[in-house]
């Protein structure tokens, strides 16, 4: 039996669902179905590798050999010759000594920050930075100052002092953490000023380059190797396997060294069991295409450059792309909503981010780029969010307005 105030317990999270819900910001899950005749400009399969042929096939070939799942911890029984040999073609490809494969993207930026950070250490991070970056500063327990966005200046402000006013000891020790393509309005770090920064204080340079790899760099290296950083001793780059290569999964990327103490100290890798291996052989099996038609990486820019081209021409207040995110600035929340809701129901499915969940609380249409994309999908895409847009999403000359 259970009396009337264990009943209770729960009832603030009744009054948490009516604030969401009059602010406009309640949530909900939205299963989808197999197959869609809506073309999708929401997901990050920027390569159009989700569902190629080659990749499906080395996922279930993976399955056949390996079984559905990892069965442990990468430390226990989850690391098979797979995952090493997954980790070896994605050091050699992204350009460093060595890599760590992890069950997501989320993961590796936790495991990166937590181990490499502590006590005493000074984490710099960009304002803009990924939930995940953020979480992996707060779960550090370093000393954290967070800079604005994309401010080479700001960090150097941040570094300086620290590093060089504490001789030995934890205390020396600093990261300055970014991501290398911002997910809200689809703009690049300028990660060489951040590299000179960095070695002018002393300080690590820590990038997750979810939004890079597979887009960015020659043949789709990533944005650290085409800043000419890969294989410094001073950089780590995290990423995810889940957009560009179309699987599942994260990886840190590194100097042996870092590697080898993430083995030993990076949580989320030793208490979390290893990544599934159909995952693991989908993600190998889409690095391996990509390097056969590095060309893919050049065709996502190119679609992504024209998504802008066209919706500015049209006076929609679209950011130009550094990669292959196009962000398009709706008036409010509430348009945003609505307006994300009138694409989806014409056949195109686009992203919706507001506040609370973008750290400039700016609302915006968030449109992802494919390599696979034709032109009428194209055609299709733009007239669509054209023709949707609420009237306040433009000024009255074409001239985008201030969002409110």
């Amino acid at each position: 039996m259970h009396d009337d105030a264990s009943g209770r317990v729960f009832d603030w999270l009744d009054t948490a669902a009516e604030r969401r819900r009059l602010t406009g910001l309640a949530r909900r899950l939205r299963p989808r179905a197999a197959t869609s005749p809506a073309l999708d400009l929401a997901g990050n399969d920027y390569l159009g590798l989700c569902r190629h042929p080659e990749v499906i096939a080395a996922a279930a070939a993976a399955a056949r050999t390996w079984g559905a799942g990892a069965t442990g911890s990468r430390l226990v029984t989850g690391s098979t010759a797979l995952h090493a040999e997954l980790e070896a073609e994605l050091a050699a490809f992204c350009g460093f000594e060595a890599a760590l494969v992890l069950a997501s993207g989320y993961a590796a930026n936790l495991a990166a920050l937590t181990a490499l950070a502590g006590r005493g250490t000074l984490i710099v991070s960009d304002a803009g930075n990924h939930a995940s970056l953020i979480d992996g500063c707060r779960l550090s327990r370093a000393e954290v100052a967070v800079v604005p966005h994309a401010q080479p200046e700001a960090f150097a402000k941040a570094l300086d002092g620290h590093v060089h006013g504490h001789p030995g000891g934890d205390a020396r020790r600093a990261l300055a953490v970014t991501d290398s393509v911002f997910s809200d309005d689809g703009d690049a770090a300028p990660l060489s000023r951040l590299a000179a920064v960095c070695r002018s204080a002393g300080a690590a340079l820590v990038v997750d380059d979810a939004h890079g790899l597979g887009v960015l760099g020659e043949g789709g290296r990533g944005a650290v190797a085409a800043a000419g950083l890969a294989g410094a001793p001073d950089v780590v780059a995290t990423a995810t396997l889940s957009k560009a290569l179309g699987s599942q999964g994260g990886v840190v990327c590194g100097p042996r060294r870092v590697i080898d103490h993430l083995v030993n100290a990076a949580r989320t890798l030793i208490f979390d069991t290893g990544l599934a291996p159909p995952a693991a052989g989908a993600a190998l099996g889409a690095l391996r295409l990509l390097r056969r038609e590095p060309e893919r990486a050049q065709r996502v820019r190119s679609v992504a450059a024209t998504l802008h081209r066209r919706l500015a021409a049209a006076g929609l207040r679209a950011a130009r792309p550094d990669a292959a995110v196009v962000s398009v600035r709706a008036p409010s929340p509430e348009a945003a909503v609505a307006w994300a809701a009138a694409c989806g129901e014409a056949g195109v499915a686009v992203g919706c981010f507001r506040p609370p969940s973008v750290p400039d609380g700016i609302s915006r249409l968030r449109l992802t780029a494919r390599a696979d994309l034709t032109p009428a999908d194209l055609d299709r895409a733009v007239a669509t969010v054209i023709a949707t847009a609420p009237p306040a999403a433009s000024g009255p000359t074409g001239v985008p307005a201030d969002p409110a």
